[in-house]
Parts: structure tokens; sequence; C-alpha cells
């Protein structure tokens, strides 16, 4: 049974720094992209970042980049967020998952097939 378990999330203050893990078991990962998706209260999920399967590309969202970072560790079947310079607009719950393909150039949430849970992220300011 395919299982994604986020951990990381938590309250921290604005301007504050965060990573976020998410260890895939069940099966290998390493052959896909995987990315990582957030759903504020009351909006849609919105994709956040994507990782190729190889970690050689990624791809942000325009509100994130220059502050989130995305990371894999294909050993470990491990995605990583590392989240810097956070805003109170950055306050959601964080789901990871797994693309259908192997390019981290997918933003839509019908390319992923598999998620986790979620974890909340909550920006103070």
């Amino acid at each position: 049974q395919v299982q994604l378990v986020e951990s990381g999330g938590g309250l921290v203050q604005a301007g504050g720094s965060l990573r976020l893990s998410c260890a895939a078991s069940g099966r290998t990962f390493s052959s896909y992209a995987m990315g990582w998706f957030r759903q504020a209260p009351g909006k849609e999920r919105e994709f956040v970042a994507a990782i190729s399967w190889s970690g050689g590309n990624t791809d942000y969202a325009d509100s994130v980049k220059g502050r989130f970072t995305i990371s894999r560790d294909n050993a470990k079947n491990t995605v990583y967020l590392r989240m810097n310079s956070l805003k109170p607009e950055d306050t959601a719950v964080y789901y990871c998952a797994v693309a259908r393909y192997s390019s981290s150039h997918y933003y839509k949430l019908s390319d992923y097939d598999y998620w986790g849970q979620g974890t909340q992220v909550t920006v103070s300011s």
C-alpha cells in the first residue's frame, strides 16, 4: 500500500523558516517527479513546487520562488521543502504528491497520483 507521510509543519513567526519532509513507502518513486501543494482555508489547493525524478529540474509557483527550495533523496524515498522568509499568506496545509511523470513541469492536481495527508503550516505576523 502506497503511503506518503508529511512532517515538519508547525507555527512560525513571519520571516522564519521551516523544512517539510515527505517520506514515501509502499513502492519506489525514484522514477517519478514529486511535488508540494498547499491549501489555505476557503481556497483551492494550489501548486507550490515540483522536482523531477533525478532532482535535476525544479519548478516553483511565482509566489514562493526565491524563498522555497524543493529537494529529494531517492535513497530515502523522501522529498523535502525548505521554506525561508515565511509570510502569513504562506499559512496552509501542505501536501506532498507523486506525479504521473518524470518531469517537474506539471502543476495540476490531476497530474499527480498519490497524496499525503498534509501538514499544517501557520505563519504569524
